[in-house]
């Protein structure tokens, strides 16, 4: 009958076409139970599914299994490039695992984290994975009282106890520090992120702790709100106010670096020739830039993709002392830093 609709697809159609029972089709198509079928009939079985134009109700399985079969992401701020290879990581290792991966960016607002936290938790996500986390976090309270496995990425909280994936931070800031003494400065200024955030305070600790170690002034810090363009801009420009000769800059991020040199520029100070800067993360384009960006390049798809291996092993129930997982970064040195204006 013209325009009569055409028939979906059903997992006895791909039975038929594959020749095997509708159980094993069924099998086949789940994330959890394909491991018991041989990975010729699971390739045949998805070569059929994808000939006859067969798509799985999600929704009627999660409903029978009493399973969302979903994690939930938040993300302090997705205009950040440092969050999409994180959330790559995430999404491939999620999908794997026939998870899908609900994302909300906050703004690094308070409040939004929350509603989005309620809105996922409305969903019955089975995880979250925090990368908004202050040191004194609301959000990780909840999921620890409520029984909800989470894991932190990129940032931690100040208490012991939970499993994150991050970066040793101290490593990097040696690092950057290392080689601004090698090219001869020691007058170093910081330029920290916010205060409230792991990555802010720990930078700016390994930072002063190591230029005492080197008996070198660590006064010259500054810190910002956010990790953006506009806050490095303006924390730089507070710290130039104050006077001093510092003659060079570790930022909190690569983003905060590049407010700093539009601060730096727009006082007559040429980078590097008057002041090195270095940032942090490795964000794409730097190479792109005049002067390219010296910086501290983390593994951000690694970061993603192991929080989320973790997140699965609690949501399965792997018993096991929670994880902290801290990731060696590197430097790249680029054009941003020079030898010491003597």
């Amino acid at each position: 009958m013209a325009g009569a609709q055409k028939k979906k697809p059903t997992i006895r159609d791909i039975a038929n076409l594959v020749g095997v029972h509708h159980s094993t089709v069924s099998r086949a198509l789940d994330a959890e139970q394909r491991r018991k079928i041989s990975p010729k009939v699971v390739r045949q079985v998805e070569n059929a599914a994808q000939k006859l134009g067969y798509t799985p109700n999600i929704a009627a399985s999660a409903l029978r299994r009493n399973r969302s079969f979903a994690v939930g992401v938040l993300v302090p701020d997705i205009t950040n490039p440092v969050f999409p290879p994180i959330l790559r990581g995430i999404q491939d290792v999620a999908e794997a695992q026939g998870y899908t991966v609900i994302i909300s960016n906050t703004d690094d607002a308070a409040m939004k984290e929350q509603s989005a936290f309620r809105m996922m938790q409305g969903r019955a996500i089975e995880g979250m994975i925090i990368a908004t986390a202050r040191l004194d976090d609301p959000i990780v309270e909840e999921c620890k009282r409520n029984g909800i496995p989470f894991v932190l990425v990129n940032r931690t909280v100040g208490e012991t106890g939970v499993n994150a994936v991050v970066v040793d931070e101290d490593f990097g800031v040696r690092a950057a520090l290392d080689h601004l003494l090698g090219l001869g400065h020691s007058k170093i200024a910081h330029i920290a992120g916010p205060l409230d955030t792991s990555t802010g305070a720990s930078r700016k600790r390994s930072f002063e702790a190591y230029m005492k170690l080197h008996d070198l002034d660590a006064t010259f810090v500054e810190s910002t709100k956010k990790f953006t363009v506009e806050e490095g801009r303006a924390a730089c420009a507070r710290l130039l106010e104050r006077g001093g000769e510092f003659t060079a800059i570790v930022a909190g991020n690569d983003l905060i670096a590049l407010g700093c040199i539009d601060a730096l520029e727009a006082a007559g100070r040429s980078v590097p020739g008057d002041v090195s800067v270095v940032g942090g993360n490795d964000i794409p384009m730097l190479s792109r830039m005049v002067p390219a960006l010296t910086t501290v390049k983390i593994p951000k798809y690694e970061m993603g993709s192991q929080a989320t291996s973790i997140l699965f092993d609690s949501i399965d129930g792997k018993d096991r002392d929670p994880l902290v997982i801290r990731l060696q970064p590197s430097l790249i040195v680029r054009d941003s830093t020079g030898p010491a204006n003597r």
